[in-house]
């Protein structure tokens, strides 16, 4: 196992290039299953996340090429092959399988997910949606079970407004025989995305990106060739970095009308943005003024980004609030800046930041993927040596991180871990 060993206080400038969109790779990826022929993923993250889907779809039997940017799916030889362990538990997004295999097969069996512990994210949802469309779901000894002799189109209306259960309903609908009508849908750039891959398959599928998304169901789904968005999460990090460590960075390969609950924020603290077509370019004002923000569903502010910007508002000048309506427990890396000299307190879905201080290089441990996001900005705009450990949590979905980082001029490098410190883990 390694750590990642991050030198403050080098301020950082120049271009880094964004990669394509973790949470829709994760979904992109199962999709390809109800095609009958090759499909083609252009520009996806070479992030552990992928590389674990991969595998999933190689023990279904599909044939994957991946050359760590492009993917190619041959899923012609698939079977519901039963996946109650293994690697379905290493990732929350495994769960996408359920649509798929379902909407493909009639029938699948997947453990229960895993991914980061962000506290209760229940897919009563999903389950409403395929029992709807006429699918029988059990939980048993730890896997769901989905069955159908057929499935049929319904009116479904979600009582949460869900990513996952938007885009899992749609998998599985969209060779179900007749309409499907998903009513209070997500609206995120990551399931217009998954629209158009499935609409390049030859799915007839309406509304994506607005609240109501219809889905007339087709017999087959043929191959194509997709090119996956940019991952608005992985830019609004770096956004947030050159904000908090910056002297002046441009983010490339970006859509910038998928991040304007960021940008209205950042320069609502003072911060100096210029926007293009597919550019970013940010520099941090000389006093960073402190702001309040909510976390809500797109359009609003992401929670994904919540975190990363706790480590940002560290510098600004008075007393910020941070409020995640979304996940409650997101809130486990307040700690770990407070061992970097962090004046924070969390009060219920709520955390409170004093400032500016002086953040200290400190050793530190990432409990999710976003709050070692937080800790790496964290570590970049602190003074001495930043030691962050659960590294397993970042490569899940930033990738090539130590490279661009060094890119901008950061000092960043990994270790291994000690046995000293593998033995202080296995006992913690």
């Amino acid at each position: 196992m390694e750590k990642l060993m991050i030198a403050g206080g080098y301020p950082l400038k120049g271009t880094v290039r964004i990669s394509g969109a973790k949470n829709s790779a994760v979904a992109l990826i199962p999709a390809t299953i109800l095609a009958d022929s090759p499909v083609i993923i252009e520009g996806l993250p070479n992030i552990s996340d992928v590389q674990i889907l991969k595998g999933l779809l190689e023990e279904l039997g599909g044939t994957v090429h991946f050359d760590g940017n492009d993917m190619n799916v041959d899923p012609s030889s698939m079977i519901s092959m039963p996946m109650p362990n293994g690697k379905v538990k290493k990732l929350r997004a495994s769960y996408y399988l359920m649509g798929a295999m379902l909407g493909r097969f009639k029938k699948a069996v997947i453990g229960l997910p895993g991914g980061c512990h962000l506290g209760p994210r229940p897919i009563d949802q999903h389950i409403k949606g395929f029992e709807a469309l006429g699918a029988s779901v059990t939980n048993e000894q730890g896997a769901i079970y989905l069955r159908a002799d057929e499935l049929i189109g319904a009116r479904i209306y979600l009582d949460v407004v869900s990513v996952g259960a938007t885009i899992n309903i749609m998998l599985a609908a969209v060779k179900a025989k007749g309409r499907t009508i998903i009513e209070n849908a997500a609206k995120e750039p990551e399931i217009i995305d998954v629209a158009t891959l499935l609409t390049n398959m030859g799915a007839k599928i309406k509304g994506a990106g607005t609240d109501v998304i219809r889905i007339d169901g087709v017999e087959n789904l043929h191959g194509c060739q997709h090119t996956i968005i940019p991952d608005r999460i992985e830019a609004g990090t770096y956004m947030l970095l050159g904000a908090a460590a910056g002297e002046g960075i441009t983010i490339d390969n970006v859509i910038p009308q998928h991040l304007e609950s960021l940008i209205a924020k950042l320069r609502e603290m003072g911060a100096h943005i210029e926007d293009g077509d597919d550019q970013i370019y940010i520099k941090p004002a000389d006093k960073m003024k402190s702001v309040d923000i909510k976390t809500l569903v797109y359009p609003g502010f992401p929670t994904d980004l919540q975190q990363p910007f706790t480590s940002l508002l560290t510098s600004a000048v008075g007393t910020s609030m941070v409020t995640d309506t979304i996940y409650g427990a997101r809130f486990k890396h307040i700690d770990e800046l407070r061992r970097m000299n962090a004046n924070i307190k969390v009060e219920g879905r709520s955390a409170i930041i004093n400032g500016p201080v002086k953040l200290q290089g400190a050793k530190v441990k990432a409990s999710d993927l976003r709050a070692g996001a937080a800790l790496v900005i964290a570590g970049l705009m602190a003074e001495g040596i930043t030691e962050v450990t659960g590294l397993e949590h970042i490569d899940r979905g930033y990738s090539h991180l130590v490279e661009k980082l060094n890119g901008l001029g950061a000092t960043v490098w990994r270790e291994n871990l000690t046995k000293e410190e593998l033995e202080q883990m296995k006992n913690a």
